[in-house]
């Protein structure tokens, strides 16, 4: 049997992949490149170029590859380009998330782990650390898009022989240790992506948006996690799912923030150099503190992240811009 991976060309989804063939999974993988890259994929994966918008398409993937559950990642992520044009998220997120949740029920697959967020909270009523059970006040299409995605697999799974794992992500960095593949779309918003990028030289300077949030440097804080152990998390979901575990939701962080300039001296001290920081406006859609509460995942799901140190991530995410400037002059 096999795990498609949709969107496993992209950042998260080609660690996704990588993870998967080294637990001995057989993994096919649907992206249509719009952000990722052919050679982002592991060779040993069978990858196919196709739009999960095109369901006789993949309907036909999962009936040739005998796919037995899916791990969904294909969606646009951007809060800001969300807030511009919210009918293109609605379309990618929500209404081909719902094609493609629709055809795996009707071709009989019966595990599904999607790719939630963080953002279907909004800024919480509070500074403690989030649990699934906070009000859910998303403030862009980005995380109603999402939530909407999470309320469809809820009602799908009550009807049908169909359980799900959301896992809603918090703030994603980092790169394979291994070196295998990494945070590579050019103009990526990644906070420690582009201050990497910035201590690299690639940028002029970063921009900070808002300086006088009311947190302890005026910055809006965040709970960073190792893409790593992200990917480790949807292993043990899938794990739990195939072992008879009920549809749950899940938070995905360390339940620890760090404030944007926090992060900025991490940058500066782990590559040993310093960079140019520009204040900027406030971006609407903007959430001012979000730290997860990740009992759940640690209690139900067996979750035990393995990479959780910022100086770490920081350090894995040089290493890969040091191989993409590599590649690009190869």
């Amino acid at each position: 049997m096999t795990v498609l991976v949709t969107g496993g060309a992209g950042y998260i989804g080609s660690h996704m992949v990588w993870a998967l063939l080294d637990a001995g999974e057989d993994v096919v993988v649907v992206d249509r490149l719009s952000s990722g890259f052919a050679w982002a994929v592991a060779p040993e994966a069978k990858f196919i170029e196709a739009d999960i918008a095109d369901c006789d398409a993949v309907a036909g993937i999962i009936r040739t590859h005998d796919v037995e559950s899916i791990i969904h990642f294909a969606g646009s992520i951007s809060v800001p380009e969300s807030l511009a044009d919210p009918m293109a998220y609605y379309q990618n997120n929500t209404v081909n998330s719902f094609g493609l949740i629709k055809t795996a029920i009707e071709t009989g697959v019966k595990k599904f782990v999607f790719s939630s967020t963080a953002a279907v909270y909004g800024t919480p009523d509070n500074d403690d650390p989030v649990t699934e059970s906070a009000s859910l006040r998303p403030q862009s299409p980005y995380g109603t898009s999402k939530l909407m995605t999470e309320m469809m697999l809820a009602d799908a799974a009550a009807a049908h022989d169909f359980s799900y794992a959301a896992l809603r992500y918090f703030n994603v960095s980092g790169a394979d240790p291994m070196g295998r593949t990494g945070q590579s779309t050019v103009g990526a918003i990644n906070l420690i992506k582009v201050a990497t990028e910035t201590a690299l030289g690639k940028r002029d300077a970063i921009e900070i948006f808002g300086t006088d949030y009311p947190t302890r440097d005026g910055t809006c804080i965040r709970d960073f996690i190792h893409v790593t152990d992200l990917v480790a998390a949807h292993m043990d979901a899938l794990r739990y799912l195939r072992d008879g575990g009920e549809s749950l939701v899940a938070n995905c962080g360390y339940g620890r923030g760090y404030t944007i300039r926090e992060v900025l001296d991490a940058v500066r001290r782990v590559s040993g150099r310093d960079f140019e920081v520009r204040p900027a406006a406030r971006r609407p859609g903007d959430i001012v503190t979000s730290i997860a509460d990740p009992a759940r995942a640690r209690d139900v799901l067996k979750w035990q992240p393995k990479h959780d140190d910022l100086d770490e991530i920081v350090g894995s995410v040089l290493a890969w811009e040091e191989h993409l400037r590599r590649r690009n002059h190869m």
